[in-house]
């Protein structure tokens, strides 16, 4: 089970608490996560990634054991702590401005 920790803003309209389990089947990358994860929550669609382009939305980050990994290949594998649920992979609000 893969742990997901989102912003409150996303947890509130997926209605659901601070940290979401997912099985996320093969190889765990940002890419798989992310899929599983609007596959469970289809309200998340186009919140996190660009409805086309699947890109991260800009004012999002992505951490996993502590590293910021948002400019990451989406592809990579993400380290071990994350596929055994040991660690959480992080979503993140980021803030703009000074």
């Amino acid at each position: 089970m893969i742990r997901i920790i989102l912003p409150y803003h996303l947890r509130t309209l997926a209605q659901v608490g601070a940290e979401v389990t997912l099985d996320v089947p093969g190889p765990v990358t940002q890419r798989s996560i992310l899929d599983a994860l609007e596959r469970q929550y289809p309200m998340l669609c186009g919140t996190i990634r660009d409805h086309v382009t699947k890109e991260r939305r800009p004012l999002l980050r992505f951490f996993a054991c502590e590293e910021d990994i948002s400019h990451d290949s989406p592809d990579v594998p993400l380290p071990d702590a994350i596929a055994s649920g040991t660690e959480p992979f992080f979503i993140i609000g980021a803030i703009a401005g000074g």
